[in-house]
């Protein structure tokens, strides 16, 4: 799944975003995580160097190869073992209940059919395994909503690589399959109609 242009973009901001508190928001997300863990959609690998050593093995997929590229080179720097693949987030190449943990971090926004990647992801995490997650959601404010709308229905998606701003990404979560343990509302500098975001840990009955 190639998508150049944005790929390049995203290389480019997202050292900036984490400068600007979303890397705290990565040691948050990993803290605590133990044994085997697939990362979905690990863009350009920044989450890697927040993976605690308790972790034995990271499959971390990713579909974009310019993106991919760039996680290899982060993946051989990490402290953890890290192997990067091709793959989609709905059809993972893992078997069923071959993990400890999920991550989903700014991923369930550009996915073509959240239902389908977060089966994908029920399927792949053994029974009591966790998902942890990191993603913007739809706004709680009837304003930003119909903005959020708005966008989503019109360049927003085509402009940033399939993302939509208003998905509501833990109902869909918990209509998964997984119960939410904890959820948090994070202030990051990220701008409207993007801004709100989730942090959360959700676990496999």
């Amino acid at each position: 799944m190639s998508r150049p242009i944005f790929a390049r973009f995203w290389a480019l901001v997202s050292p900036g975003m984490d400068r600007g508190g979303l890397a705290e928001r990565r040691r948050e997300l990993l803290a605590g995580l133990c044994g085997r863990v697939i990362e979905v959609g690990a863009g350009d690998g920044l989450n890697f160097a927040y993976y605690p050593e308790q972790v034995t093995a990271v499959l971390a997929v990713e579909p974009e190869p310019y993106l991919r590229e760039i996680a290899w080179r982060n993946a051989e720097r990490a402290a953890v073992p890290i192997e990067v693949v091709d793959g989609l987030a709905d059809e993972l190449p893992a078997a069923d209940g071959a993990f400890d943990a999920a991550v989903a971090s700014q991923l369930l926004c550009s996915v073509p059919d959240q239902h389908a990647a977060l089966g994908e992801v029920h399927r792949v995490v053994r029974a009591g395994g966790q998902l942890r997650f990191l993603e913007h959601v739809r706004a709680g404010t009837p304003g930003l909503r119909r903005v959020q709308r708005v966008v989503d229905a019109t360049v927003w998606p085509i402009l940033f690589g399939g993302c939509h701003t208003g998905r509501d990404t833990v109902a869909a979560i918990e209509k998964a399959g997984f119960a939410i343990e904890r959820l948090d509302l994070p202030d990051l500098p990220i701008p409207a109609p993007a801004s709100p975001y989730v942090l959360g840990t959700a676990h496999r009955p």
